[in-house]
């Protein structure tokens, strides 16, 4: 087999959120505003510290990537350090790993700084954020530090102090139908718009949820329908959430426990039960004291349910607060 059928190979079978990340900005969907910034800062090659906060799946670490691509050329195995801030997060990583980097001798252009990328940054542990800082003044002159994170205050005020802060925010539906309808087209995979829009909704604008899901379902159905989309991603269906929060909002609760402890013994976690209703009831139009009630409440259970308390008791007695949240009944429980 010669190289060129080998890399060929190689490309047929990457997962489709590598084959299909995004290489310049100009490829990278959504957030446009910060996007611009970054290729303005691209102009000038004049590369700040930065801080990009979002949530899972709305193109930080692409956009990131995609700088450096540009900036550094052919340099940029040479001259990007990446590291997951969350496998790789404690002091001895800072000391070691990234000193010996800033440290190192690049041949860059005048002007171009060497990158450290440390990606889910807001779980390095205080010490190794608290060294990293002295690391960020001593070496501002040959390296550059790019933190792309959930949650921008999990890091100490002494990095926030020294960084740009750009936020970035989930993609929209359009934007995540424009690309995923892209990706479709290019593997030749058969696709409805109901598929689409339930693979959006299990995912909620995390792309790279969105394209796991579109080629799990694509690889074991052929085709990308609601119906394959809901059997190979092992969601309950809305239609089901949406009848149980029917019966919640008129009081009913022997059929809306019974609606439930149908769909939870039809084997599907407790925990996207929960999830699944929490979307249901965030898209839909109730009234808003009942709403943000429902939401409060279904909070509370998904956070007693993941400190280990009784499933099956916290989903009972959450179908039975969300009754008393009735259309007759708007008080707070």
């Amino acid at each position: 087999m010669t190289q060129t059928s080998q890399t060929s190979t190689a490309q047929v079978n990457l997962p489709w959120i590598e084959k299909y990340r995004p290489q310049v900005l100009q490829e990278v969907v959504g957030n446009q505003e910060a996007v611009s910034k970054l290729k303005e800062f691209l102009k000038d090659n004049n590369i700040p510290n930065m801080v990009l906060s979002g949530p899972p799946g709305s193109g930080k670490t692409s956009s990131i990537v995609c700088l450096a691509n540009e900036l550094l050329g052919a340099s940029v195995k040479e001259a990007l350090l990446e590291l997951n801030a969350s496998d790789e997060r404690g002091i001895d990583t800072v000391r070691k790993s990234i000193k010996m980097f800033c440290r190192k001798q690049v041949s860059l252009p005048a002007g171009v700084h060497k990158l450290v990328l440390l990606d889910e940054a807001d779980n390095m542990t205080p010490s190794a954020q608290q060294a990293l800082r002295r690391i960020i003044e001593n070496y501002s002159h040959t390296t550059r530090f790019l933190f792309a994170c959930n949650n921008s205050s999990r890091l100490i005020e002494a990095i926030q102090s020294r960084c740009v802060i750009m936020k970035f925010s989930s993609l929209t539906e359009d934007q995540v139908l424009m690309r995923l309808t892209t990706v479709l087209d290019k593997e030749n995979v058969t696709y409805d718009k109901a598929g689409l829009l339930a693979i959006i909704f299990i995912s909620d604008g995390d792309m790279r949820q969105i394209l796991n899901n579109a080629q799990a379902t694509a690889t074991g159905c052929r085709s990308i329908t609601e119906k394959n989309v809901y059997s190979l991603c092992d969601k309950p269906h809305p239609s089901e959430m949406q009848f149980i929060l029917d019966r919640c909002l008129v009081g009913d609760h022997p059929n809306a426990q019974r609606l439930l402890m149908d769909t939870h013994y039809k084997g599907y976690s407790v925990v996207d039960i929960l999830d699944t209703l929490f979307k249901i009831v965030k898209r839909s139009d109730i009234e808003l004291i009942t709403k943000m009630n429902y939401i409060k409440q279904i909070s509370l259970t998904h956070m007693h349910i993941t400190k280990g308390l009784d499933t099956l008791l916290q989903m009972n007695g959450l179908v039975a607060r969300l009754c008393i949240f009735s259309k007759k009944n708007d008080k707070a429980y």
